[in-house]
């Protein structure tokens, strides 16, 4: 991509200067703080619940109830996505009510809530409420919570079962498995895990009694769907909500829609028609945040004598938590089934999927959302096979790869890839992985008593098609010299401002650094979708592109009086206009005319973007020293098919990022609760976090393959590296542990997970 169309990130200066603006940072006169009542059990009855105490308390103006919000009209935590199970039955569900109405079901679930003229005079508040309970049994283990003898969540849910879900035609997978001269089998457990963004959750509402407004100041990831579920949960109008953030310090899927403080803050500001605030503290974050994961998932693969792929076949089991609450349905259905062959011709798939009940904090997306879990379960299935089976794992992938010329590819339960060019992908990963030499760098590490091993991961993944039927996005030139431009999807560390000028300045030649980018402006009534699925540049940046090309033929009979020339002439090209060797930029061109003439070229840009299918070979070289279990990356590759790439600087943070995320879930992140339901890990002193320099040295590639699936011919980027990093990181890890006797082991793997493993081994 010409320089020209790479500027430095608009984003970083106010934030590296102190000078961002977050969710806590708003401060009203006259604003009411919120402190949230959690209960302390998994499974419990509310026995006795008296608060008199704690309206009694000084500076207390209201404490809510379940009662009280139902009687200003709350309804419940959303979930936006049901399915019907393998039989055609409805789904069960167990909606999460915004406060508890006489059972709790997990730890730090909301009970009351307190507001009062200070933070801490609601907390010191807080502590007076009286509440017994009549505690229950807990049911923790999503595996044994469907048995006989685990106790009942939820009336509605025998077993404990939201759905059985099932994907693709069981009858060609059975008769595949029954003519197969080879099979596997292999259970993963991809480990429920916490977003923990830097920014926790927070929530400032104030609500405008002359217009009938309330504008909640949150991080989110669009505000179309944060306003949605929020008046879902509010019963508030979606027209009367005004959703506004300024910076959003990360997000990974947990500020996708509303929870109980966004819904329960509306209604206070409206009653009291002052400005109220709740701000997470991190503790009550890793309480109460949606968890992410939480996914069990048992595949089996048949082979033919010459190692062809006849059927793969999965048998899930998704742990929603305590209740249905915004994606885990889609996570664990559709998500789990779209790709579930891969990159592979494989002429037969099936899966069935349970989603069920457990008395633990509620699972939603998590960066990927159940993409990056079935891409770590095929790819280490594969390995898996080929190493039980006697098949090169590089060979038996090549010979099952979907041919180049396959494409457009039908999966056998419905999936149509458009292109996934694996061969090429492979081929540079191996080159640039030094893949040849591995075997003598296996010898020195020997040597020296560690034990060295390489995985790769050739996979595929689908973004995110969005909810709404288009995304749109908005331009106008002002007075200042500068393009504004407004859209829906909100940014949350991803560089929406950066990518979205790079897309402006190639097509319409305007700077990149006169360009604004702005997310929720009320005046302006816009279609699109939010952050999610890895769909923000090519979703909204499609819709900016169309901008653009509306504002080209407005500006193109200026540029034609500019220079003279009759308009037919008139080209344009990397920017400028041209005409008789005559030359000429749009910034130049527009700068020139009055401001009515300026309006004129406002425009609306918008697109239907489906999804796209970026994929990928990514590889990882450990070792591993068995005196301690301990792990090192010592070299990691990732080449990526993207598509068009427009921001090759950011493309780079976002594989590197999740990467890194990968990493994390590989080797140390756990969410643990004991038998009871306690959250055995809930501070940063016990649930451990990727650190600088866990992946020091990662070489990073784009293999260019345009789709036709959208107009900028991109594909999503923001979790390719979490869905590569997983397989091939684990693959490493077998890798290095199966000359030693060990070839089967769940994440996360540390130390000690190795050590206990490799003296059992011994022994």
């Amino acid at each position: 991509m010409n320089a020209r169309f790479t500027p430095s990130r608009q984003e970083d200066l106010p934030l590296i200067t102190g000078q961002g603006h977050f969710t806590a940072d708003h401060n009203y006169p006259g604003m009411l703080h919120a402190y949230v009542i959690r209960s302390m059990h998994a499974h419990a009855r509310i026995t006795h619940l008296n608060l008199d105490a704690v309206r009694a308390y000084p500076g207390v103006r209201w404490v809510a109830t379940a009662e009280d919000l139902k009687a200003l009209g709350a309804g419940t935590i959303a979930n936006p996505v049901t399915v019907k199970g393998k039989e055609g039955e409805d789904q069960i569900q167990a909606l999460m009510p915004l406060l508890a109405e006489g059972t709790v079901r997990f730890v730090g679930q909301p009970i009351a809530m307190v507001f009062a003229a200070s933070a801490l005079g609601a907390q010191d508040a807080a502590e007076l409420a009286e509440i017994e309970y009549e505690v229950l049994e807990a049911s923790v283990d999503p595996e044994q919570t469907t048995l006989s003898t685990a106790v009942q969540l939820h009336a509605n849910a025998p077993r404990n079962v939201s759905v059985h879900f099932s994907s693709g035609d069981a009858e060609p997978v059975n008769a595949a498995f029954a003519k197969a001269a080879h099979t596997s089998q292999l259970r993963v457990l991809s480990q429920r895990l916490m977003g923990v963004p830097m920014e926790p959750r927070a929530v400032v509402a104030i609500h405008d009694a002359a217009t009938g407004v309330t504008t909640v100041h949150t991080p989110h990831q669009g505000i179309l769907g944060m306003r949605n579920f929020l008046a879902m949960a509010s019963g508030a109008s979606p027209e009367s909500l005004e959703i506004d953030a300024n910076d959003v310090g990360g997000s990974f899927g947990l500020r996708g829609g509303a929870y109980t403080e966004h819904a329960a803050l509306v209604l206070a500001a409206r009653q009291f028609s002052c400005a109220v605030s709740w701000v997470g503290s991190r503790s009550e974050i890793f309480l109460s945040d949606w968890h992410g994961r939480a996914l069990i998932l048992n595949g089996e693969i048949a082979l033919d004598a010459e190692g062809a792929i006849l059927a793969i076949r999965f048998k899930d089991r998704v742990d929603a938590g305590a209740y249905n609450c915004m994606m885990s349905t889609f996570i664990g259905t559709r998500n789990l089934s779209i790709t579930m062959g891969g990159v592979y011709q494989v002429p037969a798939l099936y899966m069935e999927s349970e989603v069920v009940y457990t008395n633990t904090t509620p699972v939603s997306a998590y960066r990927g959302a159940g993409r990056p879990d079935i891409a770590y379960a095929i790819e280490r299935l594969v390995d898996f096979a080929a190493h039980e089976h006697g098949f090169d794992p590089i060979a038996l992938r090549r010979k099952n790869f979907i041919p180049e010329n396959a494409f457009p590819y039908k999966t056998a339960n419905g999936s149509t890839i458009d292109t996934c060019l694996s061969g090429k992908l492979l081929d540079r990963a191996l080159a640039l992985s030094d893949y040849a030499g591995f075997e003598k760098r296996r010898a020195q590490s020997l040597s020296q008593g560690k034990y060295r091993g390489i995985g790769l991961s050739t996979f595929l993944e689908a973004s995110g098609a969005g909810n709404a039927p288009k995304d749109q996005a908005w331009g106008e030139f002002n007075a200042n010299g500068f393009l504004y431009v407004y859209g829906v999807t909100g940014p949350s560390g991803q560089g929406h401002s950066t990518s979205f000028a790079s897309i402006i300045e190639k097509a319409l030649g305007w700077p990149a650094d006169r360009v604004r980018y702005e997310t929720g402006n009320a005046k302006h009534k816009l279609l699109g979708n939010g952050t999610g699925g890895s769909r923000s540049l090519y979703g909204a940046g499609s819709a900016i592109l169309a901008m653009c090309h509306k504002m080209l033929e407005s500006i193109k009979p200026h540029a034609s009086k500019t220079l003279g020339v009759e308009i037919d002439k008139l080209h344009f090209e990397n920017g400028v206009w041209i005409a008789d060797g005559l030359r000429v930029s749009t910034d130049t061109v527009v700068d020139a005319l009055a401001s009515e003439e300026k309006t004129a070229l406002n425009a609306l840009g918008e697109a239907s973007s489906g999804a796209t299918y970026p994929n990928g070979c990514h590889i990882a070289e450990v070792e591993i020293d068995p005196t301690t279990g301990v792990t090192d990356l010592l070299h990691y590759c990732a080449v990526d098919d993207l598509g068009q790439v427009i921001s090759p600087q950011l493309v780079r943070g976002q594989v590197h990022g999740g990467v890194v995320q990968g990493w994390g879930q590989a080797f140390c992140e756990q969410v643990v609760y004991d038998d009871q339901g306690q959250l055995l890990t809930g501070s940063f002193m016990d649930y451990a976090m990727p650190r600088a320099g866990c992946v020091p040295h990662l070489k990073n590639e784009t293999y260019e393959v345009r789709t036709q699936l959208n107009l900028l011919g991109s594909k999503g980027v923001g979790e390719s590296g979490c869905t590569g990093s997983l397989p091939a990181l684990a693959n490493a890890v077998m890798s290095a542990l199966r000359p030693h006797g060990i070839d089967q082991m769940d994440m996360p793997f540390t130390g000690a997970k190795i050590w206990v493993a490799l003296q059992k081994a011994k022994s």
